[in-house]
């Protein structure tokens, strides 16, 4: 039974970016949705100027715990979700130890619960400790109380062919999806950015386009020959995009991410050797940046995932060559696609929810996110202000991480609101208090 979450009247939202409408929440779920309402007892919101839009949904967040509590944990990592109007998240496997058993996975599941700041969902690691050499405890993962859907070994490819075949062939028993890390480690060996004209100029070991392309062909014709669900994880070339069209038309059951900073970003950062810009896939070309955004308008890929990788300051703080692979994004991913795709006329506010809610929703097989605003549906929805501006500070973010890419630029659109089954986790643009059900859940319940 859910908790009381209280009684909200939304008045003037934009839904979807169409006509302002009022939206009466009340007990986890949208009950109404008019012109004019007025209930006796229920906090009043202004939405005027502001667009509604369902609950984001990450499909690639690293939240780091158990183990690796120096750089995220469950709570600090949800926190920073919710601020960036997140209602759900899919916590990779490559915490330590490894989300590869039932325990692991029901661990991470309640640790969410406890938090309730947004909805956790493990990802299950395809092979026991990442290593690609067996498979992991699909099945286990999948009948635990956190349900998984989704495995991955992201960070390191699951390279062999027939062992990816395996996975493939397994996942269909439950309808589950695996998320392929397509990085062929024999061409990236000891490599530090993209492969081009900058790493030729800077000396820096190459990162080829190849590299992630190869797998992605061999992996999209495997799950054609099985029959299975594939999902490409942070997608970075030009190349890759038009593989991944092709596949789509032959009717291959493929999906893929693009992250938020592969839509903005370019290797030409790298020229500063400032290892903030340090991530994998690395930051690629101008053209890539252009095929990525044409990419996720048209609908060859199919999401926005953030790829959020905090790391602890001497991790980035020092030279390149020795420096961490990753970014932080959970904060400033709705930003980021506004500028990318909305306000330069990509995309419309309903396009956007469907790469950054439904989309996502439907590939984790999570049945009450992702939902339209709409009565009866449940009340995961957030409130932004796309008119907003602000500049990035890493050190007044919710994350633990300081690696943002993005410090010191200014961005557009904000969060004002995030509703997380009915209860307001995110109010006036700062953190409120997490879900009622939270304070029922003790951290070590099973």
């Amino acid at each position: 039974m859910a908790a009381n979450t209280g009684t909200y009247l939304i008045q003037g939202a934009a839904i979807l970016g169409g006509e302002p409408a009022d939206l009466l929440v009340r007990d986890g779920i949208i009950a109404e949705i008019g012109s004019g309402l007025s209930v006796d007892g229920a906090t009043v919101i202004d939405a005027a100027g502001l667009v509604a839009l369902p609950g984001m949904v990450d499909v690639h967040t690293h939240l780091r715990e158990p183990g690796r509590e120096d750089a995220e944990t469950v709570e600090t990592g949800t926190r920073a979700a919710a601020l960036g109007g997140y209602t759900a998240v899919h916590a990779m496997a490559n915490s330590t130890p490894v989300a590869d058993t039932a325990g692991v996975v029901e661990q991470v599941y309640t640790l969410g619960r406890a938090a309730g700041w947004v909805d956790v969902r493990p990802v299950g690691a395809v092979t026991v400790g990442l290593a690609g050499e067996q498979l992991a405890e699909l099945g286990a993962m999948a009948d635990s109380r956190a349900r998984v859907r989704m495995f991955s070994d992201d960070g390191i490819c699951v390279h062999d062919p027939v062992l990816m075949r395996r996975a493939l062939e397994y996942v269909k028993a439950f309808d589950g999806v695996v998320a392929q890390h397509a990085q062929e480690p024999r061409l990236t060996a000891g490599a530090q950015m993209n492969e081009g004209d900058v790493s030729a100029v800077l000396g820096l070991t190459g990162w080829p386009a190849v590299a992630e392309e190869s797998i992605i062909a061999r992996d999209v014709l495997l799950a054609q020959h099985v029959g299975s669900r594939l999902h490409v994880c942070h997608v970075s070339t030009a190349g890759s995009v038009e593989i991944i069209r092709w596949a789509k038309e032959r009717g291959i059951d493929v999906t893929a991410e693009v992250t938020p900073h592969h839509l903005l970003l370019t290797d030409d950062l790298v020229r500063s050797y400032d290892p903030v810009f340090k991530v994998n896939p690395p930051l690629r070309t101008d053209a890539d940046v252009q095929a990525l955004r044409a990419g996720l308008a048209d609908g060859t890929i199919d999401v926005v995932g953030t790829d959020h990788a905090p790391h602890p300051s001497e991790h980035k703080e020092c030279e390149w060559a020795q420096a961490a692979m990753g970014m932080t994004g959970l904060e400033t991913a709705l930003s980021v696609v506004q500028h990318a795709m909305i306000d330069t006329g990509l995309m419309t506010w309903a396009d956007f929810a469907r790469v950054t809610s439904t989309a996502a929703a439907k590939i984790g097989r999570l049945s009450d996110q992702g939902r339209p605003i709409e009565a009866g549906e449940p009340a995961n929805f957030i409130l932004v202000d796309p008119a907003a501006r602000w500049t990035v500070d890493p050190f007044r973010m919710a994350t633990m991480g300081r690696n943002s890419p993005f410090a010191g630029r200014e961005l557009p659109g904000k969060v004002v609101a995030t509703f997380f089954k009915g209860h307001p986790t995110v109010l006036d643009g700062a953190l409120n208090t997490p879900h009622p059900e939270a304070a029922a859940t003790p951290a070590g319940a099973a």
